[in-house]
């Protein structure tokens, strides 16, 4: 290596080495603003991107010097358009630190205020939402980021009721420093109104005509955006697509009417579930079944269901016509064979339904028709019927989150009545759940039944139809239907006689009958250690009777642990009796899996 060489790499090492010995950490230091525009001009800083990075002499020198350039035009999103920075760079032991002083000044405010939609469409109900909360307004602080938010929900507002060529033509702030106020004009041309035209199905399974039932609206009436999400939902809702995309088609608008296109995508025809569960009242089992998404090009539909468990075992099945218009009306028919083998009631009974299902009025409602017939063993006395009897049921829930409630109620409504043959009666009940989250961390559940009927012969009403009381959803503490009026004295030696034979299926320290009254309150407190775990305490009290006079307390107590699983949730209680009028019971475990309402 000759001498020139050798200077030449001597050169360049002593300068690589001085270029090392300048480069040092850099740490900002930002006064004068609090959050959130202390957070804001710290983002819009390129010098705090280098935090506690090696950085060169020259490299902090241009970042500091564009750190006030930055911060300053970050501020005027937020209406301060006399910003001014100042401050110092600072050479440590470590490197840098820059300090830099922020004075935002005084904040912009709105004078001039003009925007302008032009009637009708300024009075449809959403355009006048958006207008009511635009912001900001006269004599308001300028936020331009609150402004576009504002022009954007307008411009929105008026697409969404059909308003599809609606544009500004006039959209301008105009800014002035020294008099520190902002001028805003903004005009739209919102030119016709479109309505809706034909709505062309493309992809579906079923006979023409048959999704015209799901379709919210008639055919010229206005454009909604609203009814087109709705549309959307139901078919979603109707379970038969795997597929749904609704969009109107303004290339293809005739006049002021816009075709909308429904693309679809048929789902799997049928659905196979299975599964084991375990439910402390009825105890651990299995269960099954097979749905069919659509019978035929009608759109029927059809599900067959088992269930088998230890005090309980039921084969199920119901067929389903959807009915025209936007109310989810529908025929249903339906056949239900339960065997039931409970501490009180062993019965084998067939059930058969026909009803008309629909929304109303916000409700869910149901009207129709059962018959029940069967056999059946109450507090060891045998017996039969067969029951014809109508039924009127009303069912409404409403919540935020329908995994986990924080607000929300629910609300089912029932009457039931025959002339006849076996026996007369009519019957109604009641049920109400309503959830109220306190916090992040707390939740109060109120839950309350009331029943009442008038009845013939009694010994005649399957156990089905009669009132008992007891169990996870009823009074907790107590096992399942457990609680109720006695059997009458002059049956009891019957009843005895086979408990001492060995014939009983029934627990004969425990005959009951059920009743004819039913009032059952409970109130539950509970508190989330972690999102996911939760403990509980809780008092249910009640009874099932039959007759005013006959009421007795029965008062449950015990506490809870509560998880929220990735299938729902899964609440396990321990429940005591209080002065139990029986002195029957004892601890009871109680196992509940499923959503609050």
């Amino acid at each position: 290596m000759n001498r020139r060489a050798l200077q030449h790499l001597i050169a360049l090492f002593a300068a690589l080495v001085s270029a090392t010995a300048q480069a040092g950490t850099i740490t900002t230091q930002i006064d004068g603003v609090d959050d959130p525009l202390k957070a804001a001009v710290a983002a819009a800083a390129e010098i705090t991107q280098y935090e506690k990075q090696d950085v060169s002499a020259a490299q902090a020198q241009r970042l500091y010097k564009n750190a006030g350039e930055q911060i300053v035009k970050a501020l005027e999103a937020y209406g301060y358009y006399n910003a001014k920075t100042d401050g110092e760079l600072k050479e440590t032991a470590q490197g840098w630190n820059a300090i830099i002083h922020v004075r935002p000044g005084e904040r912009l405010a709105v004078g001039d205020y003009t925007v302008e939609v032009p009637s009708p469409a300024r009075e449809e109900k959403e355009v006048a939402v958006a207008l009511a909360n635009f912001t900001p307004k006269a004599g308001q602080p300028f936020d331009s980021t609150a402004y576009e938010k504002s022009k954007a929900a307008v411009q929105s507002a008026l697409f969404s009721v059909g308003y599809l060529d609606a544009k500004q033509t006039v959209h301008k702030v105009e800014v002035s420093r020294s008099a520190n106020r902002a001028a805003i004009a903004l005009k739209w041309d919102v030119g016709e109104r479109y309505r809706f035209g034909d709505v062309i199905f493309k992809g579906s399974q079923l006979n023409d005509g048959v999704l015209d039932r799901y379709i919210p609206w008639r055919k010229g009436d206005f454009y909604s955006q609203t009814r087109l999400l709705r549309l959307q939902q139901k078919l979603v809702d109707a379970d038969y697509f795997a597929i749904v995309d609704v969009q109107p088609d303004k290339d293809k608008a005739q006049g002021n009417e816009i075709p909308i296109d429904v693309t679809l995508a048929p789902a799997p025809r049928n659905i196979y579930t299975a599964g084991v569960f375990v439910d402390s009242d009825i105890g651990p089992g299995v269960k099954g079944s097979i749905t069919r998404r659509w019978v035929n090009g009608r759109g029927h539909k059809a599900k067959i269901e088992a269930e088998i468990a230890q005090r309980e075992k039921m084969l199920a099945g119901t067929y389903t016509i959807p009915l025209p218009g936007d109310n989810n009306r529908a025929y249903n028919f339906g056949v239900a064979y339960r065997d039931i083998d409970t501490e009180t009631v062993q019965s084998d009974t067939l059930r058969l339904t026909a009803n008309e299902t629909r929304y109303w009025h916000g409700w869910n409602r149901t009207i129709g028709v059962n018959a029940l017939s069967g056999t059946y063993t109450v507090a060891n006395i045998d017996g039969s019927s067969t029951v014809v009897y109508p039924e009127f049921s009303l069912t409404r829930k409403k919540m935020d989150d329908s995994a986990f409630v924080r607000n929300g109620y629910s609300l089912s409504l029932d009457a039931t009545a025959s002339p006849g043959p076996s026996t007369r009666f009519a019957s109604a009940r009641a049920d109400a759940t309503w959830i109220r989250a306190f916090g992040d961390w707390q939740r109060l559940v109120v839950r309350g039944s009331l029943g009442a009927m008038e009845v013939g012969d009694f010994d005649k009403l399957p156990p089905e139809l009669r009132f008992f009381a007891g169990g996870d959803r009823s009074i907790r503490g107590y096992a399942y239907q457990t609680i109720g009026p006695p059997l009458p004295a002059d049956l009891l030696p019957i009843a005895l006689a086979r408990c001492a034979s060995g014939r009983s299926g029934t627990d004969c320290n425990n005959l009951i009958i059920g009743g004819t009254d039913l009032a059952v309150g409970s109130i539950e407190y509970q508190y989330f250690v972690t999102p996911t775990i939760g403990v509980s305490t809780f008092v249910d009290a009640g009874d099932a009777f039959s007759g005013f006079g006959n009421y007795k307390t029965h008062l449950g107590t015990g506490l809870g642990v509560l998880w929220k699983s990735p299938v729902g949730m899964v609440r396990a209680y321990l429940g005591v009796p209080v002065n139990d009028p029986e002195n029957r019971h004892g601890v009871q475990l109680h196992l509940i899996i499923g959503p609050d309402l």
